[in-house]
């Protein structure tokens, strides 16, 4: 195959592209720049369509990457070490959502703080949301990694995190590329609800993420890029991490290094390689750019001093909160045993309130997208999410505040038509203007229904940002006129708002249709504080 020489950072954009995706989103942030900037200037790419394009923060880019994954294609996106602060969101989330199509989460780190203003290790943001992490140790590595992962991911339905360092980023080195894949084809989740993130949704992938550890350990175990070197002089083993490998062959120009020497590149850490030089050898000497994590697994996690109990040993419940029950029993006190909640007694799920405005409006919602095909309506968070449930399952997704916009932007590029996002008054000040300036610059072919309550419902009624602006905001990000449609969400006029959802649902472009109607439980406040401060006026008149 063609060799080229390349940055790091022009590795990792090769790779995306001869690996098949259809879409990388980014933000720009030193060290990450030069990814997305070849991508955008590449021939090849835009020969093959591929999507590549700026967004307003990390967070949005995020967010697309993630709708074009649930439309079964291949997606990057990429931002530097403090990018992803503001991408935590979806990021962490998307660890439970996993991926539909391969999804990888570019981040270079800034040791030094050349252009930065901390050092933060990006590496604990993979430990947090317990996703595969890979390290290259080189251009070449970071190339072959892209290719690695996307097949990671999609072997395991799950986000993986590549995370490089200014250093590998902004040095050339010869890269020798791969035989081209084609793009995947549009392919929505065999679960529609796969990425609601509802919490009784949400704590059973919690409980399938947790077994999916004892996979990825067992493929960093046999990894390619994690290796073991033996040595001759066992007074003192090296374990380096990523690009120290290459620092620690720098200084053995002959290749021929005394001790035994662990390669670590790819997450969670191989622990029987790590247990076999930490056995081997009288001291360890750690070499990792960015924060001591695996130094602080060598002197924890392997417990080979007193013993530990807590989380890791069973002790404690890897899942859930703590209550005096659970920590009885991690003391050894006798556990009372406990009575079984007889089976009558069920749960009941959760609901639209009745006479809540969203009831009208995912019932015409329904109506007016049924030709098209289930499975294309991107929700946010708010009472709303509820229509993910019966009797409307309306909606495909619920990851954070803002993701529905971008989202839909995502699964657009992916070539989803009609691409719906729901979204609140409230919850679309909060984020989601951002995603609808993306989507107007790309001038994505998305309908955008903003459910305007006038509150901040779920959280008990605050006041919304929004209240009387809405049409402003979006006549200000630059959504045509003609295209912001308000209607009233009342049974009487549901064929009237069905017929005006499905002229938006056919438009090419960017449409907002705004159902406004005050939420029925500050409704029944206000007229009750209303009817309490008749009775007391007309008590004082009586007076």
């Amino acid at each position: 195959m063609q060799k080229l020489l390349l940055l790091g950072d022009e590795a990792i954009a090769q790779a995306g592209i001869d690996a098949g995706i259809s879409g990388i989103y980014a933000y720009p942030g030193t060290p990450s720049t030069e990814i997305t900037e070849y991508v955008i200037s590449s021939k090849e790419a835009k020969e093959k369509g591929i999507t590549a394009t700026w967004c307003a923060n990390e967070k949005t880019a995020a967010e697309a990457a993630l709708g074009m994954s649930y439309a079964g294609k291949r997606a990057m996106t990429c931002m530097k070490h403090v990018g992803l602060n503001v991408a935590a969101d979806p990021f962490v989330n998307s660890a439970l959502t996993g991926a539909n199509g391969g999804l990888i989460f570019v981040v270079a780190d800034d040791p030094s703080m050349h252009s930065s203003q901390n050092e933060q290790d990006s590496r604990f943001f993979g430990k947090f949301a317990m996703i595969p992490v890979l390290e290259p140790s080189s251009q070449q590595e970071a190339y072959d990694m892209v290719h690695f992962g996307y097949e990671l991911s999609e072997k395991y339905k799950v986000p993986v995190m590549l995370r490089i360092t200014t250093r590998l980023a902004h040095s050339r080195a010869g890269v020798v590329r791969k035989t081209q894949r084609e793009q995947n084809r549009f392919k929505l989740p065999e679960d529609l609800r796969q990425f609601v993130l509802l919490p009784g949704i949400a704590r059973k992938k919690y409980q399938v993420h947790l077994k999916l550890q004892e996979d990825f350990q067992k493929e960093s175990a046999n990894s390619p890029f994690n290796q073991y070197f033996e040595g001759k002089d066992h007074s003192m083993g090296i374990i380096a991490c990523g690009l120290a490998y290459n620092y620690l062959m720098e200084n053995y120009p002959d290749r021929n290094i005394p001790y035994p020497v662990v390669k670590l590149s790819q997450y969670p850490a191989p622990l029987d390689m790590v247990e076999k030089l930490y056995m081997q050898c009288e001291t360890i000497l750690v070499l990792e750019e960015g924060f001591p994590m695996v130094e602080e697994m060598l002197k924890g996690l392997l417990n080979k001093g007193k013993q530990v109990r807590g989380r890791l040993d069973g002790s404690i419940p890897m899942a859930g909160e703590l209550n005096p029950n659970i920590v009885s029993k991690a003391l050894g006190f006798e556990q009372d045993p406990i009575t079984p909640v007889p089976s009558l007694v069920t749960p009941r799920p959760p609901s639209l309130c009745k006479g809540c405005p969203h009831i009208d409006s995912f019932v015409g919602l329904n109506e007016a997208i049924e030709s098209f095909g289930k499975g294309r309506v991107f929700s946010d968070i708010g009472c709303y999410t509820l229509s993910a449930l019966p009797p409307y399952e309306s909606i495909n997704s619920c990851v954070d505040m803002g993701a529905s916009i971008t989202m839909a932007k995502g699964a657009a590029d992916a070539g989803m038509k009609p691409s719906v996002a729901v979204i609140g008054d409230s919850t679309f000040t909060h984020s989601g203007i951002t995603g609808l300036l993306d989507a107007v610059n790309a001038k994505s072919n998305i309908t955008v229904i903003i459910l305007d309550n006038a509150t901040t419902a779920m959280t008990g009624g605050q006041p919304s940002s929004a209240l009387n602006r809405i049409e402003d905001i979006c006549k200000g990000v630059g959504v045509e006129e003609d295209h912001i449609r308000v209607i009233k969400p009342l049974r009487k006029n549901h064929e009237e708002n069905t017929r005006i959802l499905l002229e938006e649902l056919n438009y090419d472009g960017v449409s907002v249709v705004i159902p406004r109607r005050e939420c029925i439980q500050t409704l029944n406040k206000r007229m009750r504080a209303k009817f309490k401060s008749a009775n007391t006026n007309l008590k004082n008149s009586k007076q």
